[in-house]
């Protein structure tokens, strides 16, 4: 029960926030026009529905880019990431042969 309050109590919250917003004229002018400018798109793409199943395919197709991109993206960074992490190995393993190695001099004099 304290689910269904929370949701009303919610709501109203919103419709009263709402309506003292409309107080406000350039609130209640910008959300006229804002409303006026979304029923011509509807309007506009329910005479044109091949329209707008084409932008919803450029949408979709973009979307799938960026994703594979940022997949990629995010492959690249993960094996840069493994190759800085055997680097601290390389390094002491490059030391130890250094550190076994016998410089002798040329020349005994």
């Amino acid at each position: 029960m304290s689910e269904s309050k929370l949701v009303k109590s919610i709501l109203a919250g919103a419709i009263i926030g709402a309506v003292a917003s409309m107080f406000d004229r350039k609130t209640r002018e910008h959300t006229i026009e804002t409303t006026k400018k979304m029923k011509d798109h509807v309007v506009y793409y329910a005479k044109n529905r091949d329209e707008l199943q084409q932008l919803i395919e450029q949408k979709v197709e973009a979307a799938q880019k960026i994703y594979v991109n940022t997949s990629e993206n995010i492959n690249a960074i993960v094996s840069k990431i493994e190759e800085v992490k055997q680097i601290p190995n390389s390094v002491q393993n490059n030391n130890i042969d250094k550190k076994s190695e016998i410089i002798l001099p040329e020349n005994l004099n």
